[in-house]
């Protein structure tokens, strides 16, 4: 049965995620049009209940909502009775009143899409709970080694970073597992979870050895901002052992793609030349994550309404 919401990657599980990569293929021929435009979801009503600073995750949801004819209804925290002390379930049961089809959240405490579907009859789109997930994000990483490499399946993917703090690493390892790829996660022991033992992943600390047989490299930055203690003895030191320095760049495979969530911490990741190298999909990702969360929204609100170019529904 099909999932009425998108708060975690097991929400989807494999058939949905080749279903939304699927339909990321006919919206990226929609991108190519003189008009990128279609009235699929015309009629539909989608929030945006954003309690995080966000400049990729909200430009691409609202790019992708106008680009399928949807309404938006934009929720600014700091201009809204949350600053009156107004609670997460008041402002939810006060949007969902004014008639929404969709509420895409992102919180700073983990599980919070898991509650809104206690106060809403709307559709939950999770853009990132703590340091949980942000299975949007995985799915557009998903569509883009699929572009890029033609597949997912027996590819190995190296996931470098703060993964102990990434919400994206964890949705990436759930995705990328289902879709059969080989997971390698690379860190200093001081970055990981306590405990991994249930983790479809090899670890290793030793990122040479990892990235030369990869097929892609997944860089994380360092998350200070949700840190609240020292983890690494100093910058420098991290970016020695752990950071995609120009000279390991260039002595990757040729087909090897470099990946990374943004926002990037160039020179401390990742070098600052190595973003604008020809193997880099940076900006690819960024340009994907429009396609693949028009697909996201087409999936949970569309009624079977074609994906004309005449701005008429064909049913």
């Amino acid at each position: 049965m099909k999932s009425k919401h998108i708060r975690g990657v097991n929400d989807l599980g494999k058939d949905g995620i080749q279903e939304i990569l699927s339909l990321s293929d006919h919206f990226f021929e929609v991108s190519t049009r003189r008009i990128p435009k279609v009235p699929a979801l015309r009629g539909r009503t989608i929030a945006w209940l954003f309690y995080e600073n966000s400049t990729r995750t909200r430009l691409s949801f609202e790019t992708a909502a106008k680009r399928l004819s949807a309404d938006s209804m934009n929720f600014s925290v700091s201009s809204s009775s949350v600053k009156k002390g107004e609670s997460l379930r008041d402002t939810v049961e006060t949007v969902s009143a004014m008639g929404v089809d969709a509420i895409v959240v992102r919180h700073s405490s983990t599980g919070v899409p898991w509650l809104l579907p206690k106060w809403t009859d709307a559709s939950i789109i999770n853009a990132g709970d703590g340091a949980h997930e942000h299975p949007t994000q995985s799915l557009l990483d998903c569509y883009t080694i699929q572009k890029q490499l033609g597949g997912i399946e027996g590819k190995k993917i190296v996931i470098v970073g703060d993964i102990k703090h990434s919400r994206v690493a964890r949705s990436n390892i759930l995705a990328f597992k289902a879709m059969g790829a080989e997971i390698v996660l690379v860190a200093p022991r001081t970055l990981l979870p306590v405990d991994t033992s249930t983790w479809p992943v090899e670890i290793s600390e030793n990122l040479d050895e990892s990235i030369s047989d990869a097929d892609v490299i997944y860089m994380l930055r360092m998350q200070l901002e949700r840190q609240k203690e020292a983890f690494v003895p100093s910058l420098r030191e991290y970016t020695n052992d752990f950071g995609l320095t120009l000279e390991r760049a260039q002595k990757l495979p040729k087909h090897t793609i470099i990946m990374h969530p943004g926002p990037m911490n160039r020179g401390v990741e990742i070098a600052s030349e190595v973003p604008e190298l020809g193997n880099a999909v940076v900006t690819n990702q960024v340009s994907n994550g429009v396609i693949v969360r028009m697909a996201v929204l087409y999936f949970l609100l569309g009624s079977g309404a074609e994906l004309s170019e005449d701005g008429n529904d064909n049913e």
